[in-house]
């Protein structure tokens, strides 16, 4: 579903990526791991086309994602935002239903918001909840809010940046399970960025740890704890001692 081929990019003499090397079959759950200030965040960038490569290949289904209908690129998409990153002024449902209420994706107001009701259900949050504002509920309902809002529209491909950050134990626990049993419903393709283990262990088929603006390893989650890399098996563990310099 999407291919990184041999992809650079610097912002001035900050390299970031280095020849990222990745590709992420239909349908299965990519998580990326790494450090903060790897390039996670940037790698996501530049497939959303956000960020436009210095040099290498982003496809999506074989196509180039710098090419095309940009609308019905970023149609296919549906995001998790770290933080949640809802707008303050607007209602939850309205919050739910942003892509249906506006664009290409616009359907009538009535039937955006039985469809926010319907999305809310499914993360766990009751109807009587779709008027309130973001401030009102806890982060745990916000971040639920968010993921609503990312399958609002039915998308191909989902992405999660840091989806459990700021949550206690119980409730990552339960947008991790929330995750992957929506995923799995869909059928979508998915890919995470995180450094929580926890997350990686839950929601992953598939993991890829980046370092150093390169892809160190990849391979399914189930062979992660044996790989063998020095890289993972620092960052697994938390080890200060390793190829992985600590900022001190």
């Amino acid at each position: 579903m999407i291919e990184l081929s041999d992809v650079h990019k610097a912002f001035g003499d900050n390299h970031v990526l280095r020849g990222v090397n990745l590709s992420i079959p239909k349908g299965t759950s990519m998580v990326i791991i790494g450090g903060s200030g790897t390039g996670k965040s940037v790698a996501l960038k530049c497939i959303l086309g956000l960020i436009r490569p210095d040099s290498g290949l982003i496809t999506l289904d074989g196509k180039d994602v710098t090419k095309g209908d940009r609308d019905a690129f970023l149609a296919r998409f549906g995001m998790l935002f770290q933080g949640g990153a809802l707008f303050d002024s607007l209602p939850v449902w309205q919050n739910v239903a942003f892509r249906l209420l506006r664009g290409s994706l616009k359907r009538p107001k009535d039937e955006a918001r039985e469809i926010a009701i319907e999305k809310l259900r499914r993360v766990g949050l009751t109807p009587d909840q779709a008027d309130k504002l973001p401030a009102e509920l806890s982060g745990g309902m916000q971040k639920r809010v968010g993921l609503a809002r990312a399958i609002a529209a039915e998308p191909e491909i989902i992405f999660f940046d840091e989806p459990t950050t700021g949550l206690d134990p119980i409730m990552s626990g339960v947008i991790n399970e929330l995750i992957r049993e929506i995923v799995v419903e869909m059928g979508a393709t998915a890919m995470t960025i995180t450094h929580d283990m926890t997350s990686v262990r839950a929601i992953a088929d598939n993991v890829a740890m980046l370092h150093g603006g390169k892809i160190r390893w990849t391979g399914p989650v189930a062979e992660m704890d044996a790989s063998g890399d020095p890289y993972l098996e620092q960052f697994i563990t938390g080890s200060a001692d390793g190829p992985i310099e600590a900022v001190r």
